[in-house]
């Protein structure tokens, strides 16, 4: 069944006065501007459409396909008369007679309304066939863009009566010939001859496929992820790579291979999309930025005289789950804020990213903390080493047809998120080396299967793994933990937490545990996970610059380290000096500040210090046994203290103690 000619009419009045309404301004823009084939798109929000006419919205339900064939002509006509009209009005001496009718406007559908039967967060099914949906889904795999023909000029062999015969979308874009000649005079021969045979394809338009699989944390659980197959046309052609996390708007359609007699029919579904919307991977909608700014920066004056306060506020809503670890969710919640990327006048880039390995006995909490980060950051993979290869980890190569196409791994799909790593020592040596090229130069080279190109991994890797044995503090990290020197200097910290069976200790956790979570009053001045997610998203925006008293702080610290005796020669490399930069950059943003002060220098080198496993200048320290402080400014005073007495910068002791009595 298809419209018949009064419902197409009155479609295309509707739709023609609609548009004239709400895209005038799109369309002389678009006409104004385009060359003769690029393709344009005229965005057209559905609600506003239906509440314009309930009517059209009914069709649109019924023959979506018919429909946005119909808009599709109505706005190329609607341009034409258009640029006519403006012509006239600018009084051009060669007005052309009769522009050529390219089809490069095309209407795409956003908003629909939010109902199970429209939109989707899982794999549609057989029944949903000829609907229009939109499905929010993670895209897995792109194929290369190739170029599609989509109509041929036929001739009938007995009446000499030319056609056009358009390429069949569910037989592969195959040209299926008509039963008998489309002539009205009544040939009814079957015999027919294409006209560009030997020449080359006259009607061509981009075409591309992608894949698309369910999100894993909207699917309910035990279950496994679902994918399929969306078919891109025209201006959506390579609007989306892989790992992004895209609404696809389209028709569900069915296509098979071409039939043989006594074989089985391959038939399969696909999308074939109208519109592809990439979800915005930070956070926060621009609109909102205003009043969200606005409610930190109230948060911020109200610990005005004692910041640091606020950030332990900030701080005890990380992983609440887990009590007390002062010093590692600091840690962590540095390392989610991450610095500022560099790029100098040669072109060479400096990540800003910071990398964290949590090296810990069983029952520490450090998967805790990877599943809490994961959870927070807008664009994010967990994994386990045990089962991850190389190239599940950087790329794979996977032949799909006659193609071979790459797949994401594990590291291309977090790039501009976070990577969380389980079990990191479980992944196999050779595997291991793939990420030191992702980590410290945040690309991936891959020469597979005649394809050689540069993938990019800007990703904040956050690792857990478990020490070979019972952790033996005489030993060296590298020893303890049987990670190379390589490896271990791309880690700006390397944080252990043992479990010192320590009577008191067990007992304030057990307690924790056991009556109910630690006290309601506390609990509800922590921030929700969805407040934590829009402040993370907020301070990545903020480019803090490093004073030059922050500067000879960690410059100072660097280079003792460097001389002292028991140095850990994987930990003290040039990258150390790096790491702290970043780290005082992170705490900085963390503060919400856009200067790195002396207070963000002291706080990354004492996070460093508890990283270096003694060969720190002020003692070891287990970061399990760390608790928040009961006065955090007092607290800071004292490290502040030890730290420059230490770094032997008298100067710079003196200047933030008058700070802190102001």
């Amino acid at each position: 069944m298809a419209i018949n000619a009064a419902q197409e009419a009155l479609i295309t009045q509707i739709f023609e006065s609609y548009i004239t309404e709400h895209h005038r301004d799109d369309i002389i823009k678009f006409s104004a501007a385009s060359s003769d084939d690029s393709h344009q798109p005229i965005v057209i929000n559905a609600m506003t459409l239906f509440e314009a006419n309930m009517e059209i919205g009914d069709y649109f339900n019924v023959y979506p396909n018919d429909v946005l064939t119909i808009f599709d002509n109505v706005l190329q006509k609607t341009a034409i008369e258009m640029s006519k009209n403006t012509s006239v009005e600018h009084l051009y001496v060669q007005c052309p007679k009769e522009p050529r009718m390219k089809k490069t406007l095309h209407a795409r559908i956003t908003g629909l309304p939010v109902c199970p039967e429209l939109t989707r967060d899982t794999i549609p099914r057989s029944r949903d066939v000829g609907h229009f949906l939109s499905v929010t889904a993670t895209v897995i795999r792109t194929s290369v863009a190739k170029v599609l023909e989509y109509e041929r000029n036929y001739i009938c062999t007995k009446c000499r009566h030319v056609f056009i015969l358009q390429a069949d979308f569910e037989q592969f874009y195959s040209f299926v010939p008509p039963m008998s000649c489309p002539n009205t005079d009544g040939c009814n021969s079957c015999n027919f001859s294409c006209l560009s045979g030997g020449s080359e394809p006259a009607a061509c338009r981009d075409y591309q496929e992608i894949k698309i699989q369910e999100q894993v944390q909207r699917l309910s659980v035990g279950s496994i992820p679902r994918s399929m197959v969306v078919v891109l046309e025209d201006d959506l052609v390579d609007r989306c790579k892989s790992g992004d996390d895209v609404t696809v708007y389209g028709v569900m359609c069915q296509r098979w291979k071409p039939f043989y007699d006594g074989s089985i029919c391959d038939l399969e579904l696909v999308l074939k999309a109208n519109n592809i919307e990439v979800n915005n991977q930070q956070g926060v909608a621009s609109l909102l930025i205003e009043d969200v700014q606005k409610e930190f920066k109230q948060f911020w004056e109200c610990y005005k005289y004692d910041p640091l306060a606020g950030r332990n506020q900030i701080l005890l809503s990380l992983c609440p789950q887990v009590f007390g670890m002062y010093v590692i969710k600091l840690a962590v919640a540095m390392v989610l804020a991450g610095g500022v990327q560099r790029i100098d006048s040669s072109g060479t880039k400096t990540r800003g990213e910071c990398h964290l390995l949590l090296v810990g006995d069983p029952g520490t909490g450090k998967s805790q903390f990877l599943k809490y980060a994961a959870k927070m950051m807008p664009r994010s993979v967990l994994t386990a080493g045990i089962g991850s290869t190389s190239a599940g980890l950087t790329v794979a190569a996977v032949k799909d047809g006659g193609d071979w196409h790459l797949e994401a791994g594990a590291l291309v799909l977090s790039d501009g998120g976070l990577c969380c790593i389980d079990e990191f020592n479980s992944i196999k040596e050779h595997d291991r080396i793939s990420i030191h090229e992702a980590m410290e130069q945040q690309s991936i080279s891959v020469a597979k299967a005649g394809m050689v190109c540069k993938l990019n991994t800007r990703a904040t890797i956050l690792a857990a793994t478990n020490p070979k044995s019972q952790y033996d503090p005489n030993e060296s990290l590298s020893v303890n933990v049987a990670l190379a020197s390589p490896l271990l200097s791309r880690f700006d910290l390397v944080l252990v937490l043992l479990d010192n069976r320590n009577a008191d200790w067990d007992r304030i956790i057990s307690s924790f545990i056991l009556e109910d979570r630690g006290l309601p009053s506390e609990s509800s001045a922590l921030w929700s996970m969805e407040k934590m997610k829009v402040y993370f998203s907020l301070i990545k925006r903020l480019r803090p610059q490093v004073s030059i008293e922050a500067n000879s702080i960690l410059s100072r610290y660097y280079q003792l380290q460097r001389q002292s005796q028991g140095r850990s020669a994987a930990r003290t490399t040039i990258r150390m000096l790096e790491s702290l930069s970043r780290l005082a950059e992170a705490h900085a943003r963390l503060m919400y500040r856009e200067t790195v002060t002396i207070e963000d220098a002291v706080m990354a080198v004492s996070v460093m210090e508890c990283s270096m496993q003694g060969g720190g200048l002020l003692g070891s320290v287990n970061g399990v046994l760390t608790s928040f402080p009961d006065d955090p400014g007092q607290q800071y005073q004292t490290q502040c203290q030890v730290l420059l007495e230490v770094l032997n910068l008298p100067h710079l002791l003196q200047k933030e103690r008058d700070r802190l009595a102001k």
